[in-house]
């Protein structure tokens, strides 16, 4: 078997645990043990030749610490408190290498005090996103896009005087690492509607981001313990404190065999939070509740279908040249699929970016005291629908429905019995609009088509091939979707804080 083929295995076989506890359970009630067929696939992956066993560890021994303490806490989860599950790994991680190295502490610690002294740059920067100018961003990004924290972590972090490696750890850990569930501008937002003053409200955003980094567990439980989502108060579904006490005592050994065997510190902040997510948030009480509509799931299952079948013909035709080739198809598949769908009940994808962007300022002026994350969502789902156009479109203005060369397989949108059929699920003779308004569903939700326990599980296998090198956040244009209507990514835009490449930071990353 080759390398590839296992990662298509690993990740096919993640995917498929998911989909089916979800088809399983959708309008039922949700138990954390739900999630152990999940588990049991993680279980499964191993280390190829050359991979390294202890970049494989930090994914499995993750899953299954997070799984094990998140049972002896509690039954359940209310869906107020899932989107958080993910975002109690990195802190302990964090607290760990800060234990066991430090001159990599001390490099946080400088950090920590660059961050006051940048504190006009965090300003503006929160007076920005605060107010729209940079539209709808992913305040927590994988990259380094306009308006999010990696983006201001890298300004900062560019001319400091510490070793490069802990810059790039440092930035991971606000990446594909989730150092807290904090999102930049929150403090700023919150002191600022709260009646206090401009100047105020940029010291409380200063202090915030440096209690973030100084003591990240801590941080994560004072938002849990701050946090009203949806009006309904604190969280309140398991102690979050032990269960970071808990997850930290479990990991400790996986970190430092990480540590002595090379592993970029980086990876070892960011491979065990973003495997975690399918146990009690993608397997949870708002994926069961969120699947009872037949059309929402349909499209669910025929994106996972496309993804399945496109992977094994890329396989077969030997597509794979690298395994960042394999994301690339299984990312770049799924797109094409979303997009697709998206075109059989007649609206384009500039007919929608142009929609979620106006929304967006609208929303702005009727909800000041919106959420940082609010967008984030329909952020991932622009993208994923531009890429998607991209490909599905009749070249050369697309690839003509291909990626890496293999022809995307979209039978299973065609022949599934309910997308085929949407006069069956409203008003027969004119029904029209049911798959766009089943996919406006999924833009709140895009985790389902473009499963993070398939690119969890690939991006684990790709850093595995070179644990040395930081696999976070990706140093590439990400061509976000917003940037069709609003240029903020552009030589040409002007003002503090433009570079090469706009108000974007990843041409500029460290």
């Amino acid at each position: 078997m080759s390398l590839y083929e296992k990662m298509v295995n690993e990740a096919i076989g993640a995917t498929r645990a998911v989909f089916e506890v979800n088809k399983a359970n959708r309008g039922g009630t949700f138990h954390v043990t739900d999630a152990k067929p999940y588990v049991d696939a993680v279980n499964k992956m191993t280390a190829y030749e050359g991979q390294s066993q202890e970049v494989i560890d930090l994914h499995v021994k993750s899953v299954n610490a997070h799984f094990d303490v998140m049972s002896s806490l509690t039954d359940t989860v209310r869906p107020e408190d899932d989107p958080f599950v993910e975002h109690y790994q990195t802190p302990p991680i964090l607290e760990v290498l800060y234990d066991e190295d430090p001159e990599f502490k001390a490099s946080m610690w400088k950090f920590i005090d660059a961050i006051a002294e940048n504190k006009a740059l965090i300003g503006r920067e929160a007076v920005r996103r605060y107010g729209g100018m940079y539209g709808p961003t992913c305040v927590v990004d994988f990259a380094m896009a306009v308006g999010s924290v990696p983006n201001v972590v890298n300004q900062i972090l560019v001319d400091m005087d510490i070793p490069a490696d802990h810059k790039k750890t440092i930035l991971a850990a606000k990446s594909w690492g989730m150092n807290t569930s904090y999102g930049l501008a929150a403090a700023f937002r919150g002191a600022l509607e709260s009646g206090k003053t401009a100047a105020e409200a940029e010291q409380a955003e200063v202090e915030m981001l440096q209690f973030v980094y100084r003591e990240p567990s801590a941080a994560q439980a004072h938002l849990m313990a701050t946090h009203n989502l949806g009006g309904h108060g604190p969280h309140s579904s398991f102690d979050v404190v032990k269960y970071m006490a808990d997850y930290k005592e479990k990991m400790r050994p996986a970190i430092v065999a990480a540590m002595k065997a090379g592993v970029h510190y980086a990876n070892i902040t960011a491979v065990p939070a973003y495997c975690v997510g399918d146990v009690a948030h993608h397997i949870a009480q708002s994926a069961y509740n969120m699947f009872k509509d037949d059309m929402v799931f349909a499209i669910y299952e025929a994106v996972m279908d496309v993804l399945d079948n496109t992977l094994h013909r890329a396989l077969e035709a030997d597509a794979f040249k690298s395994p960042y080739d394999v994301l690339s198809v299984a990312t770049g598949s799924t797109a094409c699929a979303t997009a697709y769908i998206l075109w059989k009940d007649s609206f384009t994808v500039p007919m929608v970016i142009d929609l979620l962007n106006k929304r967006f300022h609208n929303y702005c002026a009727m909800h000041p005291d919106r959420g940082e994350a609010d967008e984030l969502h329909n952020v991932d789902f622009m993208d994923i629908l531009k890429r998607g156009e991209a490909i599905l479109d009749i070249k050369p203005l697309g690839k003509g429905g291909m990626v890496k060369g293999v022809p995307v397989d979209l039978s299973p949108i065609d022949n599934h019995e309910v997308l085929d059929n949407p006069q069956r699920y409203t008003y027969p003779a004119c029904a029209i609009t049911q798959r766009f308004a089943a996919l406006m569903t999924l833009s709140d939700f895009p985790c389902f088509l473009t499963p993070e326990c398939t690119t969890a599980t690939l991006v684990t296998n790709a850093v595995a091939t070179a644990p040395g090198v930081p696999g976070a956040p990706v140093r590439a244009c990400k061509d976000c979707a917003t940037c069709t209507l609003i240029k903020r990514n552009v030589p040409l835009a002007t003002g503090i804080g433009t570079g090469a490449q706009g108000y974007c930071q990843w041409a500029n990353a460290v």
